[in-house]
Parts: structure tokens; C-alpha cells; sequence
């Protein structure tokens, strides 16, 4: 299996090439980007990015002297802007308090896994990206993706995660770019209504069912 996702990464990375994930200046703007884009697509992040920018608001230090109203506000084109306004403020007071630079991998997730409204995939995002930790990042599009080639039967985030630990060395640009790349993959072709046709990736367990 190993060698199958080996595999499957060089055929990503040919065709694809390297996605430059996460467009960020700063550290601080990796995690604030990780809690905006839950549940939208990045277009509209970038839209509240701009507004905070444009607010002089992107700096911990100053974010967290915004007024709950005034945030949800500026982080409006991403949805559910009251809920991730708090979660906003909760991460960054985490974030001016806590040190994470100097805790262990295990240790920082626990902590991000603990602050309200930062699920697995958010705090894994943000280690990888935002702190350069060998940690594979699970979402839809990964998790579809693992299951239709047969690579796993399982849909959890954890049993897809374990799989690439696994089978891939922790490598932080290495899981940086595959994360990307299935995300790539998945919004050209593996779609809920999959383009197999269109498909290079070959011996896929979903298109040869498909096909019976």
C-alpha cells in the first residue's frame, strides 16, 4: 500500500504540479485561514482575510482587542461569522498564552482539540501549515478519494489519517503537497458525481463497480 500511495502522489504531482499551500505572509494568518475556511470555499476566506488586512486586524495582539460584533463583521463572507468570530477570539487568546512553538506535536493537538469549535481537521491544519509538524491533514475530499480507489473501507478521520502515517514517511512538504493535490484531484474529477472518464488514475476499486 506503501508504494500505492507513492504512486499516486508522483501521478498527482505530474499532472498537477506543486499547489504552493497555504498562501499566508504570516504564521498568525495560517491559523486564522484554518478556522475561516471550515465549511466555505477558499474564495470567501480570502475575502475575510482582505477585510481584516484592510482593518489592520490580521496580528494577534490586535484581533483580540476587536469587539465580538466588529469581527463577525469583517469575517462575514465566510459564514457562520458569529460562531467563528468566538472561536476566533478563543484561539488567538490560546495563541498569545500558550507558547505553542515550544510544545510537542502531541501536546499542541491535545491543546487545539480543546479550544471550542477546532475539530481535528482545523488543529491538524494548523500544525502542518502553520507550524511545519509532519501531521496528514483528513478532509472530505481525502477521505472520498482513499475509499473510492480501495486504499480503505474505513471513513473515519483517524483510520484514514493512521493509513498515511503509516505508508508515507513524515515529511512536512511531502504531506503539505499530497493534501493539496487530493483536494486538486477531487474538485476536477472525483466529485460527488465523479468524471471518471476524464480520470488518469488507474485501477480504481469505484470506477471498475461503476462499470459492472
Amino acid at each position: 500500500m506503501g508504494n500505492r500511495l507513492e504512486e499516486i502522489y508522483c501521478l498527482l504531482y505530474d499532472v498537477y504540479g506543486p499547489q504552493g499551500w497555504w498562501p499566508a505572509d504570516t504564521q498568525f494568518e495560517v491559523i486564522v485561514g484554518a478556522v475561516l475556511t471550515q465549511n466555505v470555499a477558499w474564495k470567501n476566506v480570502e475575502r475575510a482575510i482582505e477585510n481584516l488586512k484592510n482593518a489592520d486586524a490580521l496580528e494577534p495582539e490586535k484581533l483580540i482587542g476587536l469587539e465580538k460584533e466588529k469581527l463577525a463583521l469583517l469575517i462575514k463572507p465566510t459564514g457562520f461569522y458569529n460562531a467563528k468570530s468566538e472561536t476566533l477570539l478563543r484561539v488567538t487568546k490560546a495563541y498569545l498564552s500558550e507558547r505553542w512553538e515550544d510544545l510537542s506535536t502531541k501536546e499542541l493537538r491535545k491543546r487545539l482539540l480543546k479550544i471550542k469549535g477546532i475539530g481535528k481537521e482545523t488543529a491538524d491544519s494548523i500544525i502542518l501549515y502553520a507550524f511545519d509538524r509532519a501531521i496528514f491533514v483528513v478532509d472530505k475530499y481525502t477521505v472520498r478519494f482513499v475509499t473510492r480507489l480501495g486504499i480503505t473501507t474505513h471513513e473515519t478521520y483517524d483510520e484514514v489519517q493512521r493509513i498515511f502515517h503509516e505508508q508515507l514517511k513524515p515529511d512536512v512538504e511531502l504531506y503539505k503537497e499530497y493534501h493539496a493535490l487530493i483536494v486538486e484531484h477531487a474538485k476536477k474529477y472525483c466529485k460527488k458525481q465523479p468524471d471518471c472518464a476524464g480520470c488518469f488514475i488507474g485501477d480504481c476499486k469505484f470506477r471498475k463497480e461503476s462499470q459492472i
